[in-house]
């Protein structure tokens, strides 16, 4: 068992940063890949960023590249994801995910409850 704890999210300004970070309990942070998913209201929960086992392998969503990086610490069971040149289009509830499958990262085994991400003037 897994327990995902976003935090990090708020209002910034479109151009802003922002940095999100997950906490993940349990002793097998390491075996899993892990992730970070948006949703808005009325939209489909996408796939943002994606970092393999090791920290070595990362994915991203294209609306995202250039912009996000996700990296991982699996001495301190953490995930994070930097965010700069934020645009209003990425506001939206910001979830952690923790999956076996790497690249794709599903199907995902366990979610964290989400933080809200607000770019706006």
């Amino acid at each position: 068992q897994v327990q995902l704890v976003e935090s990090g999210g708020g209002l910034v300004q479109p151009g802003g940063s922002l940095r999100l970070s997950c906490a993940a309990s349990g002793r097998t942070f390491s075996s899993y890949v892990m992730g970070w998913f948006r949703q808005t209201p009325g939209k489909e929960r996408e796939f943002v960023a994606g970092i393999s086992r090791g920290g070595g392998g990362k994915t991203y969503a294209d609306s995202v590249k250039g912009r996000f990086t996700i990296s991982r610490d699996n001495a301190d069971n953490t995930v994070s994801l930097q965010m700069n040149s934020l645009k209003p289009e990425d506001t939206a509830v910001y979830y952690c995910a923790a999956s076996t499958q790497w690249p794709s990262l599903m199907p995902v085994d366990y979610w964290g409850k989400g933080t809200l991400v607000t770019v706006s003037s």
